[in-house]
Formats: structure tokens, C-alpha cells, sequence
């Protein structure tokens, strides 16, 4: 009886004298799957609409069309992220204020995009007080309690601009950190006079009737302004060019699905925000612009600079990434 393995050595000398044995040996690599290795990222994000194109983009599998396996990270404050940035996350959420603060004092880091706008037309942030508090203007602000999300946050730095350009003494207020779900109870039982507040907590207060908005802090600085942007470390970015483009590109192709599908979209937010679908409904979506220039960064530099928050001179072109 002749042997299999004998038969698999004969078969392959016919083979081979016939010039077929490359061809089954090539026929045999295309038909195994290629697997594509995806560069693996670690994202920060909010859950708030200020972050929708990092969700929508997870979601739809845009991330992953462009090679990316990423791995969203949900946190609440901002202000605290700069250091985490080349550690912990690869991408980080943020805003004007703090990337600048933190890039005076020396961190490595560039903003990678652009997230959203605040303006007259589309605004995010309000300075809520109770009705009946007395308190109807900035000036009325005067040795009262306001809670902010973090000493540092964008919106207190434009509340300290605000009262400074009102001619107000900037210790004339008590600023207390609150996070943002806890500040509608803190100032119904007084124990706040005012919060910087965002939506959807700005949109359900007014609904009630009892409390009114001063402004909003942030269009002191520049209507329009930056608002919110991703920052990332400065020597990554430089390193990993294709990484960031192919970033960007998922968010763009994100912003894209979020202007054409707003319902399925409302339906993406809550599935990272858990909000009540009622609120969802009514949440306006905030105005988003991925791309960053130097003069929108400019407004803060100078903001902080009026402030006296900072120590160095920045220039704001090279910490912005360009395509």
C-alpha cells in the first residue's frame, strides 16, 4: 500500500515539473483573510453634546473605517486633563483656557481639532441666577457665591473678564467648584447665588420660570469664540501625522452624519449619556467647527493675559496641528 505522505511527494513533483506549484501555492495565500492591524488610541471625552462627533464616530464605525481602534474614555473635568495627555489618553478633551494655562507652564501639547463654537446665535453657556434673588445684572454679582465647574474652566476666566471690564474687583465674588449636575440643586437651596451653566441643565432651568440667565460668559471674550477643541502631546502629533489626519477624518465624516441624521443622532447621545429622551428632544445641538486658527486661539492668550494668568508669550500657530 503506498503512503499518503508518499503520494503528497509525488503530487508535488508533477506539480512542479508542470510549473503549477507556485500557482497552488499562490492560490492557497490569496484565499487566507489579511488581517489589518488598527492603530489602537485612547480618547477622553465628556458626555455632553459639546462632544457628539467622538460618539457618532464610535458608533457609525467611522474610527474604524480610517484604521483606528478607539477606546472612549468618559470623564467630567477638563481642567484637570493636560497632564493625562501622552499618558493616560492620546486625544483629550478640552478648552482655550486650559491648553494655554497648561501649555504656559510648560506641557508639550498642540490642539489636533476643532470641536465646537459659542456665539450669540448658538450659545451653550449661561450665568443663571434665582428670580427673585435680587440679582439682575453682573454688578449685582458683589460679594456672592458662584459656582463654577473648576477654578480654571473657560467659563470662569470669562466670568472674571466680564466683572473686570465691569469695573468689578474679581475677589468681590466667592467661587465655589461644583460639577455641572449638581449646581441646579445648589443654587435652588440658596446655597449658591449663581452657576455657570450648561446645557441641558441651562435649558430645563429656564423652562421652569424661576430662574433667569445675566449672559452668557464666554461671548465677553469674542462672538464668535472657541469654545471646546482635542488636544493631544505636541511630539506624538509630529511623530504620528497620518494617526492624527486619519483622527480628524473620522470626526469630519461624524459632523457630517450629525447635520443630516439629527434624530439618530439624538438617539447615539443617549446611549453615552443616558438623558432622559424627553430632554434629548430638546437639547440644541451646539455649532461645531473642526478646524482651528490662530486668531480664535489669540482671543484667549489675550483674555488671560488681561487676567494676568500668564507668564510666558505664546505664539498660537505653532500649537495648533495643520494638515
Amino acid at each position: 500500500m503506498i503512503k499518503k505522505s508518499n503520494i503528497f511527494i509525488f503530487l508535488m513533483i508533477v506539480f512542479q515539473s508542470l510549473g503549477l506549484l507556485s500557482f497552488v501555492i499562490a492560490s492557497n495565500a490569496v484565499a487566507q483573510p489579511i488581517a489589518i492591524k488598527k492603530t489602537p488610541l485612547k480618547v477622553g471625552y465628556v458626555p455632553t453634546t459639546s462632544w457628539l462627533p467622538l460618539l457618532v464616530a464610535k458608533e457609525k464605525g467611522y474610527f474604524d473605517e480610517n484604521g483606528l481602534d478607539v477606546t472612549l474614555i468618559p470623564t467630567q473635568n477638563v481642567s484637570i486633563l493636560p497632564p493625562a495627555v501622552g499618558r493616560q489618553l492620546d486625544f483629550a478633551p478640552s478648552t482655550p483656557t486650559d491648553f494655554i494655562k497648561a501649555s504656559n507652564s510648560g506641557l508639550d501639547l498642540v490642539i489636533s481639532s476643532g470641536m465646537t463654537i459659542e456665539s450669540s446665535a448658538n450659545h451653550y453657556v449661561e450665568l443663571i441666577v434665582r428670580k427673585d434673588s435680587g440679582i439682575q445684572s453682573i454688578n449685582d454679582l458683589k460679594n456672592k457665591v458662584v459656582a463654577t465647574p473648576a477654578l480654571g474652566a473657560i467659563s470662569h476666566s470669562a466670568l472674571l473678564l466680564w466683572l473686570k471690564r465691569s469695573g468689578i474687583e474679581a475677589d468681590s465674588i466667592r467661587a465655589v467648584e461644583i460639577p455641572y449636575p449638581n449646581m441646579p440643586d445648589q443654587l435652588k437651596s440658596k446655597s449658591v447665588d449663581a452657576i455657570e451653566s450648561i446645557q441641558p441643565f441651562v435649558g430645563q432651568l429656564l423652562a421652569s420660570g424661576d430662574f433667569i440667565s445675566l449672559g452668557d460668559p464666554i461671548l465677553k471674550a469674542a462672538d464668535p469664540s472657541l469654545f471646546t477643541h482635542l488636544i493631544a502631546q505636541g511630539t506624538w502629533v509630529k511623530a504620528n501625522r497620518p494617526t492624527v489626519i486619519a483622527f480628524n477624518k473620522s470626526l469630519s465624516q461624524a459632523v457630517s452624519f450629525i447635520e443630516s441624521n439629527p434624530t439618530e443622532t439624538r438617539v447615539i447621545l443617549g446611549k453615552f449619556t443616558n438623558l432622559p429622551e424627553a430632554v434629548r428632544q430638546k437639547m440644541p445641538m451646539p455649532q461645531f467647527s473642526l478646524s482651528v486658527t490662530p486668531a480664535q486661539l489669540d482671543v484667549w492668550v489675550k483674555v488671560l493675559r488681561e487676567l494676568n494668568q500668564l507668564s510666558k508669550n505664546l505664539e498660537s500657530a505653532p500649537l495648533i496641528f495643520s494638515q
